[in-house]
């Protein structure tokens, strides 16, 4: 597919690959599972269709499917080894310059692709004397690198490698390169006989002589320690490898090999058994792999970076040569053939599969889908950021508000491509500037990571473009400051904040319209996040508070009729995040004629309905429970609404889009100001324990 380049972030590298490796056993299964039916799908992976369940529960049956056909729709880059030469350096980056010539590493950053960006610390230089296409296994070369450093392997041990794929048959080289003798055993003849090429004593699964040999090998003690790297959902690897190894000797599992083995012949021998994650210690870090912070070689030697490095110095010592296990090349317009003898339809068995790209990059057109009706330039619209939530509720809500898809880019080229093609914009642009150019876009989008928000919205206010800009507005007072600065008397801008017009919440403000002395309550059952989730970085997601918790205090003040007074906040501490990024926390808010109270927990259990809000006054109480029921009390009787859970998004677009029309009014552009600087004044409080005064 024709994409445009991915983005380039500070701290970044821009690399046009000359070389990628086709990784046989991690690529070859993500095809096979492509290809699989729904319900095979579904049996491959009983972890996803928990989560379609936990969500379908929370969330509603149709918001679970939406999402997970959106997934399986989605394209997504493979690829995960390259190498080629540096294009441009972001801000930050030392070391490296336009024109040098580096390997790479990391799964969807190396990618199959013309060009890729990618994080400083899994990019390595290329030693004089290294051909980039033996260079561009070095991803794979450090995985193998990795577990052959968790088995502890020493000068004169004897070590075995049962599978004998790409990363097994470079685990027995760099084995030989580190003094060790090497038994390795597989089940297909080529590997076995590759093997030996390598400098190993090998053998076929089956063979009557594997036992007697590798006792003769070792003097009767059985292998010091055995490298796992096959893919099997058999225990038959594990269990021939307790039968091997010696008496306390070490097991450590590379491949994706099924552990479920019978504790007595392990305690007898009282065997280690390890696992080797990926390249090495950095592996799925956010602050190494993304935020360039490394890990100092005082405390951690061997990082995957580093890996990287001690892999590419072996190649250019000439201990361990590539090319001897390359059985396949293909220009990368012939991807396609080499796929068909990754998955068995092209003969003999395959090991390193290149995929080889021009020496120079040519200029070539994206490819063009005709929108579907005439651009009429006010709803012209552009969209930034094509992640899950744009295509799974954003993008059903513009189409179906009709506005002219214009335009979508994406940081990673590869995804806003794949929307123009799905959801039938006009073009994929090259990045944002080229969105804000177009004077045929008159209405723009906002959908990335909260920490671009402001900017972009800032950048789209001052091109003149109406803007709608998914919560939160800004992460900070200095960005909120800059789109204020940007506004103009005729901008129109919206934010995300879609609760405030939901159907229920339309309908509470009619029952409540002129009533004053309100109490409010809103409860949010979030439920819990991964520590590593984006949204508790204080720098990309926010915490909890600014990134989503803002919905809830626009709602607040919505109901509440106008500018708070005060805020106060407390939070519950939470080990390695500063309080304003609690996953669960309580606010009060003073308003002229009302007080309301949030309570939002990261903690509960999502078997509770996520949301409920509670409005008491002028004799009258209402109950608003996820936004599916609505509950009015008064003069002692109850009036009931239920319908489909609807949060408002769909009405928000509508609204947005009407505006940019003329049709009807904004939304006042300071109302969304005050809700962040509340949001952000509840965030002071939870950081100083004091109640915080505003202008009201």
């Amino acid at each position: 597919m024709e994409a445009p380049a991915p983005a380039l972030r500070p701290g970044w590298v821009l690399v046009a690959n000359r070389f990628s490796l086709i990784s046989p056993g991690t690529e070859r299964t993500k095809v096979l599972t492509g290809e699989k039916n729904l319900v095979d799908k579904a049996r491959a992976r009983p972890d996803l269709v928990k989560k379609v369940v936990e969500k379908a529960r929370a969330e509603g049956v149709s918001v679970a499917l939406g999402t997970a056909r959106d997934r399986l729709a989605a394209l997504e880059p493979i690829g995960y080894s390259s190498a080629g030469v540096v294009l441009r350096t972001g801000a930050g980056v030392d070391g490296l310059a336009p024109g040098d010539l580096v390997a790479c590493g990391g799964g969807g950053w190396a990618n199959h692709a013309e060009v890729v960006s990618m994080p400083r610390n899994l990019v390595v230089p290329v030693p004089s004397g290294v051909g980039l296409d033996d260079a561009a296994y070095t991803t794979v070369g450090a995985v193998a690198m990795h577990g052959v450093r968790q088995a502890s392997a020493t000068i004169g041990e004897c070590v075995g490698v049962i599978g004998l794929g790409l990363v097994g048959q470079l685990a027995v080289r760099i084995l030989g390169a580190a003094g060790c003798r090497v038994v390795g055993i597989d089940l297909d003849a080529t590997a076995v006989e590759l093997a030996r090429a390598g400098g190993a004593l090998a053998f076929e699964r089956g063979h009557a002589r594997l036992h007697a040999a590798v006792r003769q090998a070792t003097g009767g003690l059985g292998l010091d320690a055995v490298l796992l790297c096959a893919s099997s959902p058999s225990t038959d690897p594990l269990e021939l490898a307790v039968e091997l190894t010696r008496d306390r000797g070490r097991i450590v599992v590379v491949g994706e090999t099924r552990i479920d083995i019978d504790r007595a012949p392990m305690y007898e021998k009282e065997l280690e058994l390890r696992m080797s994650r990926s390249y090495g210690p950095g592996r799925y870090d956010r602050e190494y792999e993304e935020r360039g912070r490394d890990l100092p070689p005082g405390y951690v030697r061997w990082t995957e970076q580093r890996n990287m490095e001690a892999f590419l110095d072996l190649a250019a010592s000439g201990r361990v040569s590539p090319a001897e296990l390359t059985t396949h090349r293909f220009p990368v317009d012939d991807a396609a053939k080499a796929y068909d003898v990754l998955t068995g339809h092209g003969g003999a068995r395959s090991f390193g599969i290149l995929l080889e790209y021009p020496a120079s990059l040519a200029h070539r057109p994206h490819t063009v889908r005709l929108a579907a009706r005439p651009v009429v330039r006010e709803t012209g619209v552009g969209l930034v950021g094509a992640g899950a939530f744009a295509r799974s509720t954003l993008l059903p809500s513009l189409m179906a508000a009709g506005a002219s898809l214009v335009a979508v880019t994406s940081e990673t080229g590869l995804t806003a491509a794949d929307v123009a093609s799905r959801f039938g914009f006009a073009r994929v642009a090259d990045s944002v500037a080229d969105v804000l150019d177009d004077d045929t876009i008159g209405a723009v989008v906002i959908a990335t990571r909260h920490s671009s928000h402001a900017a972009l919205a800032a950048a789209a206010l001052r091109a003149g473009k109406a803007t709608f800009v998914e919560k939160p507005l800004a992460l900070d007072r200095s960005e909120l400051a800059e789109i204020e600065a940007a506004l103009s008397h005729d901008s129109v801008l919206m934010v995300g904040f879609n609760r405030r017009f939901a159907p229920h919440v339309t309908r509470l403000r009619d029952v409540f319209d002129g009533v004053g002395d309100l109490v409010l309550t809103m409860r949010v059952n979030a439920g819990p996040l991964a520590d590593d989730h984006w949204l508790h970085d204080p720098q990309e997601g926010g915490g909890r508070l600014l990134g989503e918790g803002c919905h809830f205090v626009d709602l607040l003040a919505t109901l509440a009729g106008g500018f708070a007074v005060h805020a106060h906040a407390s939070a519950v501490p939470q080990r390695g995040r500063p309080l304003e990024c609690s996953d669960s926390f309580s606010g009060q808010i003073r308003f002229p004629h009302a007080v309301a109270d949030l309570v939002y927990s990261g903690s509960g259990d999502t078997g509770l309905p996520k949301e409920r809000l509670e409005v008491l006054g002028g004799g009258i109480s209402a109950v608003l429970d996820d936004f599916c029921r609505l509950d009015v009390y008064r003069g002692g009787r109850r009036k009931t609404w239920r319908s489909r859970r609807d949060k408002g998004h769909r009405a928000t677009i509508a609204r947005f889009l009407a505006a940019v029309r003329a049709e009807v009014e904004a939304p006042r552009a300071e109302t969304y100001l005050a809700s962040t600087e509340l949001t952000f004044a509840l965030a002071d409080s939870l950081r100083t324990g004091e109640v915080v005064e505003l202008s009201g």
